[in-house]
């Protein structure tokens, strides 16, 4: 599934490319990928509306319409916005006032749009936890006292913290050598504080590379995100610590594969 730095990527191409166009046609292929309204009303609320504002809220990406509606977009395992698109192959199409396509796919339907009066209103949004680049280190510490959670599953629970994946909380979590199947509360101040540092220093990192393509996720161009090759130990399996040479392990962790160094993540 995306996670932050995939979803950000998204939001800034489409920001780049039609923030400000307005939405002429919309062809519904697949109307299944629309959670709400019905598909005909989903196509009325948007034709002829112009897109003024693109937010992202964790995983989720928010499109602020001129008719005072949102479009929220929820890429799920295998959603894929591409632009220019060409129009066909799209489960939702959208053309713009510029003549081109935002191609909406989804091989396997498990993404979701929904047309909303007010994004703030979602169960999704209300439940979810403070971005990372939103926090403090104080306070990102005060969330993991006595918090008797694994801190791998824990980091993944977006109502904990928004945006972070399998993939990136194992990442983070091997550059802080904490080993993701202890307890919250077993780390220490000093390890809570290298841990907050290296899931925004990666996330960051992530999105400067346009993110992982290590699923169905490409960029808004089709291209495939760049930082696949700076993983340290996701889809690593067998592979040699980048660090100690020690094979990378592959465990099941809160229903997650999970990726680690066994001798340098304690």
């Amino acid at each position: 599934m995306p996670e932050l730095p995939e979803v950000e990527t998204i939001k800034r191409e489409l920001e780049a490319n039609i923030l400000g166009k307005k939405i002429t046609e919309v062809v519904v292929n697949n109307p299944k990928v629309i959670r709400q309204p019905k598909p005909q009303e989903f196509i009325r609320g948007l034709k002829n509306t112009a897109i003024k504002h693109i937010l992202r809220k964790g995983k989720l990406l928010v499109l602020e319409l001129s008719s005072g509606k949102t479009l929220a977009i929820h890429l799920k395992m295998t959603g894929q916005l591409i632009y220019p698109g060409n129009g066909k192959d799209g489960r939702v199409i959208f053309k713009l006032s510029d003549g081109k396509f935002l191609d909406f796919r989804d091989q396997r339907l498990f993404a979701e749009l929904r047309l909303i009066d007010d994004w703030h209103d979602l169960k999704f949004i209300q439940r979810l936890g403070p971005e990372p680049f939103a926090i403090s280190k104080e306070e990102f510490i005060a969330m993991l006292k006595n918090k008797k959670t694994k801190i791998k599953p824990l980091i993944m629970d977006q109502t904990f913290i928004s945006g972070i994946g399998n993939l990136y909380a194992a990442e983070a979590l091997f550059r802080a050598r904490i080993n993701p199947a202890r307890a919250a509360s077993s780390l220490s101040d000093k390890e809570k504080t290298l841990l907050f540092q290296e899931i925004r220093q990666t996330l960051h990192e992530a999105i400067e590379h346009g993110g992982s393509s290590v699923d169905q996720y490409v960029q808004l161009s089709g291209k495939q995100g760049g930082y696949v090759k700076f993983h340290k130990v996701y889809g690593r399996e067998g592979k040699p610590c980048l660090i100690c040479k020690s094979p990378i392990k592959r465990v099941a962790l809160g229903g997650r594969g999970t990726y680690f160094c066994a001798k340098c993540q304690k």
